[in-house]
């Protein structure tokens, strides 16, 4: 690919060296698994998590005389995330060998695409933010191209102590690389780009984006130069698997070339590996060119062509995506820009979410989903899909605030107990005796015992009205929170003649 600077250097994404400034100049090549119920070129099953080797045909195997047959459904979601990603669709593509030797790679080649990938260029934005100032910074990342290739099986090097064994499952699984333009210059811009690729992926149904399981991993391409500068030269860290760890990985790298530059010293193009445990880099090989790979059109799979219609059908079904579902919430729910990027940045969310605001204000169901249940569910350490209230459940407590049965105090009491023990939230207002009280006789009573037994507090209100909310306070706490606050704070106004504003 050809190597086009189109970022203009930012002084505030700058390394400080020891002889002056630097840029870090990033481009990513990340792996995605299709979901697909078989493989990219055989009938076996990609079921995660099944006995080693026991997801295994002949052809994964390489067993002789075995032929690769294309699965139509891991060109369609190649397809659909070209499309995601505002793509070139090509409607011919070539399939080659890609040669090089690894025990795990029974062919001795790996099928792929090489100069005629199935998608062309796209791009994605990420946004970076908020700043101090509650504003968000859009960067356009390029996509240079996304191609199909089969994965290769898994070396195990800890099940005996002087051998290493293979797991074939992985073999012959369908991926996507997904390979952006060198247009990304910071860590953090880094893990924003994999969060939003990741996200869109995710919301097309294409790759179910869990890192953990290995589905998705990144190789990230690190250089740096001064600001503005001839592009250096780049060293590939391969297979990282998580999002803090492509941050770490990108900053240890950077400091690493600076320090060997700054020095006198030049940097080898090389492929390195990430040590999460020290947070470093170390050396793994040499760099490989294009040319080292020997690729050639496969003989035994003829280009892959289809035509518009194809395409056009399968245009017509994607579901809305983060970016646009974003600027729906905000445009017809008058959310904010940071309410509305949290609430798409997971599928997961985004739908619950909705369930919730259905039929009631927008804002407040996205007040309870992000301060109330994101953050009960963090410190519980579970996710939108482990939660245990449901939308429904929510909906209610959002409901018995609106109907002024219960106050926000009393709101977020039944939370809790629906959190730790479930039921309905209506039953439990009733059964538990949390409903508001809205008797101004009972709510005049409770102002007139506290304003009697607090004459001191009294005279500092008449000095500074503002203290008044010290009696709403007191009111509040004696009732149990069950007073309606508005009648609360008008009661206790109306008896220290303090004029409403």
């Amino acid at each position: 690919m050809t190597l086009v600077d189109v970022r203009t250097p930012d002084p505030k994404r700058f390394i400080p060296g020891a002889t002056g400034d630097w840029e870090i100049v990033i481009g990513m090549e990340v792996h995605a698994q299709v979901l697909s119920n078989s493989k990219l070129f055989s009938g076996a099953s990609t079921e995660f998590g099944k006995p080693q080797n026991s997801n295994v045909s002949l052809v994964d195997a390489a067993m002789p005389g075995m032929l690769p047959v294309i699965n139509e459904e891991c060109v369609k979601q190649a397809v659909r995330t070209g499309l995601g990603l505002k793509a070139q669709v090509n409607n011919r593509s070539i399939f080659d060998r890609k040669n090089y030797f690894y025990p795990d790679l029974p062919q001795g080649y790996q099928i792929s695409q090489f100069k005629d990938p199935i998608v062309g260029e796209g791009k994605i934005v990420i946004s970076l933010g908020p700043d101090r100032q509650g504003q968000f910074e859009d960067i356009e990342i390029g996509i240079e191209r996304l191609h199909l290739e089969q994965d290769a099986g898994k070396s195990l090097h800890d099940q005996h102590a002087t051998m290493s064994y293979v797991d074939l499952n992985r073999s012959g699984v369908a991926l996507m690389e997904i390979v952006s333009k060198p247009d990304i210059r910071s860590s953090d811009e880094a893990k924003a780009y994999m969060t939003k690729l990741r996200s869109i992926v995710r919301y097309l149904g294409t790759c179910d984006g869990n890192m953990d399981e290995g589905s998705m991993r990144a190789d990230v391409n690190v250089s740096v130069r001064r600001p503005g500068g001839e592009f250096g030269t780049r060293c590939e860290i391969k297979n990282v698997n998580s999002i803090r760890f492509i941050g770490q990985a990108i900053e240890y790298e950077a400091r690493r070339q600076i320090g060997i530059l700054e020095d006198g010293g030049k940097i080898d193009q090389e492929t390195r590996l990430f040590d999460p445990n020290k947070g470093e880099t170390r050396s793994l090989r040499t760099k490989e060119d294009a040319h080292d790979y020997r690729y050639f059109p496969d003989p035994d799979l003829l280009p892959l062509e289809f035509d518009d219609a194809f395409v056009k059908e399968l245009a017509a079904h994607l579901p809305e995506l983060p970016d646009d579902k974003k600027e729906r919430f905000v445009r017809e729910l008058g959310l904010s820009i940071y309410d509305a990027s949290v609430l798409v940045s997971e599928k997961a969310i985004a739908d619950y979410f909705e369930a919730v605001a259905a039929g009631r204000d927008g804002k407040m169901a996205a007040n309870w989903v992000i301060n109330d249940l994101l953050g009960a569910l963090n410190k519980i350490g579970k996710d939108i899909e482990e939660t245990p209230v449901s939308p429904a459940q929510l909906g209610a407590i959002i409901d018995l605030i609106k109907a002024e049965t219960i106050s926000g105090k009393i709101a977020k009491d039944l939370f809790e107990i629906i959190l730790t023990e479930g039921g309905d939230p209506t039953e439990i207002v009733e059964t538990r005796g949390m409903k508001q009280v809205t008797d101004t006789g009972a709510i005049e009573k409770a102002v007139d015992e506290i304003i009697a037994a607090n004459p001191d507090q009294v005279a500092k209100v008449k000095a500074k009205p503002t203290l008044a909310g010290w009696f709403v306070g007191q009111v509040m706490k004696s009732t149990g929170g069950k007073a309606n606050p508005q009648a609360v704070q008008a009661l206790v106004k109306a008896k220290l003649g303090i004029e409403e504003e």
